[in-house]
């Protein structure tokens, strides 16, 4: 199969090494992985802005580049779920590449089925759910639906020798990020942020991790700001350290 890699723009421009650790990943467990030149951002911002005619355009280059693919494969859960949700509406036509859209977590889980050991990282980790990757893409279970609990982040975390992964107290909690939210209530925002951040250190973590750099952000911009030493990396990283 070939798989198609979308980096979402603010993790091109942020951190890129998150995109490097997610085609090094992919390519160590034997996959064809192509990256199409001409990539932008698939827009959600503008979207979330109240601007989503603006993200028309930009989802139909995204359909044209990836019309080839087998799947899509993104290390970012919102970005991902702006694509698979919210494609078919905006272009008002069968979309293709919305139904073959997927997480670098769940295609990993799921589509690949991972059961070989990975990487090494000897470190206690506290695991971050993200609302989208929660509620969108069903990463995990949602505390408020009462389901027997799952947690795919956490399957695959189990593959990395040394990594001992806990989850703070309201593990699917919303840090207080989302987007233009934090724009416009900034003072609920980071409050939100500190609360979050103070439970994953409570946990005795010396990294947080999760599926989405957003959220890894805002957090750090908190703690950076509290002078708190915890320290962030988005879980692709985790997956492939030492490979």
């Amino acid at each position: 199969m070939k798989i198609g890699l979308f980096i979402p723009c603010y993790v091109d421009a942020v951190y890129p090494e998150v995109g490097m650790a997610t085609y090094k990943l992919l390519r160590h467990l034997g996959l064809d992985v192509d990256y199409p030149d001409g990539q932008t951002c698939c827009g959600q911002p503008m979207a979330n802005a109240g601007f989503e005619r603006m993200a028309v355009p930009l989802a139909g280059r995204f359909e044209r580049l990836f019309a080839a693919c087998d799947y899509v494969v993104a290390p970012s859960v919102s970005c991902t779920a702006f694509v698979r949700l919210n494609y078919p509406r905006l272009l008002d036509h069968q979309c293709t590449t919305a139904a073959k859209a997927m997480d670098v977590v769940e295609f990993l889980h799921d589509v690949v089925k991972v059961r070989q050991r990975l990487g090494t990282f000897n470190h206690r980790v506290s695991l971050h759910n993200s609302c989208h990757g929660v509620r969108e893409l069903h990463l995990s279970s949602p505390s408020e639906q009462h389901v027997p609990p799952f947690n795919k982040i956490k399957d695959l975390l189990a593959l990395v020798d040394g990594c001992q992964v806990v989850e703070p107290e309201r593990p699917d909690e919303c840090c207080g990020f989302g987007g233009m939210f934090a724009v416009e209530e900034t003072a609920v925002s980071a409050q939100m942020g500190r609360d979050k951040v103070e439970r994953h250190i409570a946990t005795g973590a010396e990294y947080v991790t999760g599926p989405d750099c957003s959220c890894l952000m805002h957090m750090a911009g908190v703690a950076r700001k509290q002078g708190l030493e915890i320290r962030f990396k988005h879980v692709v990283e985790i997956l492939a350290a030492g490979l």
